[in-house]
């Protein structure tokens, strides 16, 4: 029996942290532990990634070691709960809490909310008023007392908006049983909470009021809106307004049980499309163009080019005249963009400014037909009934013949297609028509065609600081950056933002930031009132035939960025040149955009639509979609990788190949455009194969782009899909994926300095290679184990390792392989000080890349040959070994071999009295190796940059560096760089006087190689 069946489990998050079994409180460790847990407790049955923990923890300032002490303190969670393993579970790139029914106070808080939800909808009110009363006792204070944290204050930030949103209904409903006087105290606490939440404040005054307090409600009112002139410059809103007139005429609905507060006074009846407001003299010069907005920011550069095309079309059809037609997608901003111009240019047209909403998409109508429209602008002119034909080739000619002799500007939005405009197009060359329209009009004759996308990033910013305030804008400009980017820079989704911003002053940008964070949920938050990014897509959506529909909808299927007619043809399963047809449509639709020739792009908003449009029904279609995407990718990466890394094992993945139309990939350099171009597409594709339990999938698609990573240096990447990689192999239970994906993920480990998972993960992988006797992965695993014992300073036990993997390698024949452990054993010797050793293995890995196409390993062994050169003191063969690996580099080379080529450089070249190029040599080094991220690669360079400022006599930024080496060094626990960097560190102090410091520093090196032995 474990010990959570023992008692009752039972974990408290609506308030400071508890965990409880049975009556005793459990002890759950320090702030890393608390936070860790309340994290992985927020979202209860989820995966929640590693990085997002250490976030948590530490918000913006880790340490180096972050993800190991997230792993140490879920570790020891697990030891103080009961069945802690079974409470936390290990899932993929991160962890999960699994938890029972009634084990935690936030899932029973969700579970009261659904009760009352279903109680009031089944007129059950006393019970759904119960149900929020239970819900809302939970609550204790903040989530972890606040202070947890910037990412779990905003999550908590969400929860108590949840919290204000059920005791809003729990009043409401008790308002609505007849209750008044016993809900003021409580009202009244709350609203000293929430001074500015006008719904609370309408129940209070409502409250009052049914009381007999009818001076008390108006008084409420008038303090509110006194709050709100002095916090926001704004007056209540219309609901609280509309309250506060029926409170003052003592309106008798007001006494109902039922009482809902009036809403804002309704305006006049706008005129339908077309029709003249009655405002002046409308048969002589008609303006029916909607007004300019007064915040209108952004968009100068597209508002120059349609200035540009009105006035290249008036040069061509006559003094004021032209065709413009505007295209974009739904809420893209295309309406405001033609009455800003049309308003600009309106003085060129005395005789009239017409607009006309032509409903293509708009939402409940249908589109306005020609004849309509034709009468509605006709009798804009003035023109009587009688005069109007019935038929619309009538309309039509009667429309031209008016419009002969004047000046008009006409504005016809939202289009739906050509024919619905050209009956409506004057023959007048002195007239200018704008049309908008969500598809491009491509066969509009005539016409200059300006297609808009989302705004620049400068204008996305500029346009919520019009509408939110300089000051708030100002205060968080990095969650401001993240909020533009999460709108995806889309004029309607900004404005919502704004807006809601603007109307919740408590609001932070971070707080709504980390409320779009949740993909899932990201639709739901970008709407407001009538407006609504996911309603204007499906407008866009809906227009399209039912085939395109499905299209659109499996294409959405694609995680990658940018997906072309192969993928596409892979998704939908057919032809690339069918697949072609459908995406080209959807570009015409700006439901897709095209970043280059070939390629297709969602819109981040529109990818989210896109998936939110599956349903059971279309479950098993989307899992056979996506199959025949990852047998693709699996299929394509195997032949690109084939030809990029000739020296690796071939070996059967078990996996179907991809028939249908796939990239030609027939020479090295095609197969790395293909993999440069993909691998971020890739990757995400990694992530999805394990999302859908196609594991198989999962393993393979990631030895393959681990290749690719690895060769340019993208190590995070490497890391972080080589542990969903390992996860995967795990939840296949096949020791002999397990094996290749741990001694992938070992390499990866090395690379970012991250020694002890390295070294489990390789020593795990090669034990069950020995297990399955799968000599190529227990040599890979030996190699990597002794580089591993090499940068931690074990070098006695590193060389029994390389040794083995040499053995293995040359018994099996592969030279790729053997040359890479023989740089190892190089690097090994070298930080032993065994130059000859060091230089004969080296040697060894050159004669073995005279037969291999091996760039990036053939640059280290020359290096690594110039490193033993030089501890021998022969500078003048380091600099010929230096120099062809110098020649080898290009600007694909991975980053942080490339420093330390340069940093070696640039040692060699102040040796031999180059002093000018070693500078450069040096300069170039520090700048690459700080884009390594690599903390290893940064840590040696800057040793080797920092002994070169020693030599020099600059002992400041020799000091520096070498400070900053240590800091690297010691936190990855490098012990090579960490002792020289402490004797580096030494000899600048010393340099400038600081002998203490110096002291200081040489005990901590002695010490450090005396437990290096």
């Amino acid at each position: 029996m474990s010990g959570r069946e023992d008692g009752a489990l039972r974990f408290n998050i609506l308030g400071p942290l508890e965990g409880w079994l049975g009556g005793t409180r459990l002890r759950l460790g320090g702030a890393i532990q608390e936070r860790v847990l309340t994290t992985l407790l927020l979202e209860p049955g989820r995966v929640v990634p590693v990085s997002r923990l250490v976030q948590a923890a530490w918000d913006d300032d880790p340490p180096a070691t972050a993800p190991h002490q997230i792993r140490k303190a879920v570790a020891d969670l697990r030891r103080r709960l009961p069945d802690g393993g079974g409470v936390i579970l290990t899932d993929g790139p991160g962890y999960r809490a699994v938890l029972d029914e009634g084990e935690l106070d936030l899932t029973e808080f969700d579970t009261h909310l659904r009760e009352a939800g279903r109680a009031a909808a089944e007129d059950q009110l006393p019970a759904a008023v119960d149900a929020l009363r239970r819900a809302l006792a939970l609550w204790r204070g903040s989530v972890l007392g606040g202070v947890g944290g910037a990412l779990i204050e905003a999550a908590g930030t969400a929860l108590e908006e949840r919290r204000l949103a059920a005791a809003e209904r729990y009043f409401e409903l008790r308002l609505g049983l007849g209750e008044a006087g016993d809900l003021v105290v409580d009202l009244r606490n709350l609203i000293a909470q929430q001074p500015l939440r006008e719904s609370l404040r309408g129940h209070l005054m409502l409250a009052l009021y049914r009381t007999g307090q009818q001076a008390a409600a108006l008084e409420e009112y008038q303090r509110v809106r006194d709050l709100l002139l002095e916090e926001l410059g704004i007056d209540p809103g219309p609901r609280l307004s509309g309250l506060y007139e029926a409170i003052l005429r003592e309106a008798p609905e007001l006494a109902a049980p039922g009482f809902e507060a009036p809403s804002a006074p309704v305006p006049p009846p706008r005129p339908a499309p077309g029709e003249p407001a009655p405002r002046g003299d409308w048969s002589r010069t008609p303006c029916t163009l909607p007004y300019d907005l007064s915040d209108f920011s952004g968009r100068q550069r597209e508002l120059d080019e349609l200035l540009t095309c009105v006035k290249g079309g008036a040069e061509r059809g006559g003094r004021h005249g032209g065709l413009v037609a505007i295209d974009g997608m739904g809420g893209s901003g295309k309406t405001s963009l033609a009455v800003r111009a049309a308003h600009q240019v309106a003085g060129d047209f005395p005789d009239g400014q017409l607009y006309l909403d032509l409903r293509g998409f708009t939402p409940g109508e249908s589109p306005v037909s020609p004849a309509t429209a034709l009468d509605a602008l006709l009798r804009a002119l003035g023109t009587p009934d009688e005069r109007i034909p019935d038929d619309v080739e009538g309309r039509a000619a009667l429309w031209r013949s008016a419009l002969a002799a004047r000046r008009l500007l006409l504005l016809f939005d939202n289009a739906t297609d050509v024919g619905q405009v050209l009956p409506l197009l004057p023959a007048a060359p002195s007239c200018l028509v704008l049309v908008t329209s969500r598809a491009r009009l491509v066969d509009l004759d005539g016409a200059d065609w300006l297609s808009i996308g989302p705004m620049s990033h400068v204008d996305s910013t500029l346009l919520i600081r019009e509408i939110l305030g300089a000051a708030r804008v100002s205060a968080e400009p990095e969650a401001t950056c993240e909020l533009v980017h999460l709108c995806g820079r889309l004029p309607l989704a900004l404005r919502i933002v704004a807006a809601r911003l603007r109307n919740r002053p408590r609001w932070t940008v971070e707080y709504l930031v980390d409320r779009l964070r949740d993909e899932t949920r990201r639709l739901e938050e970008l709407s407001a009132g009538d407006r609504s990014v996911a309603a204007t897509l499906h407008l866009s959506y809906q227009a399209m035939d039912e085939r395109h529909r499905a299209a659109f909808r499996v294409l959405g299927l694609h995680p990658g960025a940018d997906l072309d007619v192969y993928v596409a043809g892979a998704l939908l399963g057919v032809a690339a040149r069918e697949a072609e047809d459908v995406l080209e449509r959807l570009l015409d639709v700006h439901l897709l955009q095209q970043p280059d020739i070939g390629y297709y792009r969602f819109h981040d908003l529109v990818r989210t639509f896109a998936q939110s449009q599956g349903s059971a029904a279309t479950e098993e279609e989307d899992a056979v979609a996506v199959r025949r995407l990852l047998d693709y990718c699996v299929t394509v990466s195997e032949t690109a990788c084939e030809l990029l890394f000739p020296g690796r094992k071939r070996r059967l993945t078990g996996i179907a190949v991809y028939e249908g139309e796939r990239p030609a990939l027939a020479e090295e350099a095609e197969a790395g455009r293909w993999l440069e171009r993909e691998h971020g597409g890739l990757i995400a594709a990694v992530s999805l194969a394990y999302r859908c339990g196609l594991d198989r999938h999962a393993v393979w698609l990631t030895r393959n782009v681990v290749f690719w990573l690895n060769s340019r240096g993208q190590f995070e990447e490497f890391r972080d899909v080589g542990r969903i990689a390992v996860a995967a192999a795990r939840r296949l239970e096949d020791v002999a994926l397990l094996s290749v994906s741990l001694s992938n993920l070992g390499v990866a480990c090395w690379k970012l300095g991250d020694f002890d998972e390295g070294l489990a993960v390789a020593r795990e992988g090669r034990d069950v290679a020995v297990r399955l006797g799968d000599q190529h992965t227990e040599a890979h695993g030996e190699s990597t184990i002794g580089l591993l014992l090499t940068v931690v300073g074990r070098y006695a036990d590193a060389l029994p390792h390389l040794e083995r993997a040499l053995e293995l390698e040359r018994a099996l024949d592969i030279p790729w392989s053997e040359a890479q452990t023989l740089t190892n054993l190089s690097t090994l010797y070298a930080q032993w000080g065994r130059y000859e050793e060091a230089a004969d293995a080296a040697r060894r890995a050159l004669t073995l890349h005279r037969g291999l196409r091996d760039r990036d390993n053939h640059v280290m062994a020359l290096t690594d040959l110039a490193f033993a050169l030089a501890g021998l003191e022969r500078y003048e063969e380091a600099e010929t070994a230096l120099r062809q690996a110098r020649a080898l580099c290009d600007v694909s080379s991975p980053a942080g071999d490339v420093a330390l080529t340069l940093a070696l450089s640039a040692e060699v070249a102040e040796r031999l009295g180059a002093g000018e190029e070693a500078s450069e040599f040096a300069a170039n080094a520090l700048e690459l190796a700080g884009a390594s991220r690599s903390p290893t690669r940064q840590a040696k360079v800057e040793n080797l940059v920092g002994g070169l400022y020693r030599r020099r006599g600059e002992a400041e930024r020799a000091l520096a560096l070498h400070t900053h080496a240590h800091e690297l060094a010691s936190a990855i626990r490098y012990r090579a760089e960490e002792a020289r960097a402490l004797l580096g560190a030494a000899d600048a102090a010393e340099a400038l006087g600081e002998t203490g410091r110096a002291r200081e520093h040489r005990a901590a090196e002695e010490e450090l190689r005396a437990s290096m032995g």
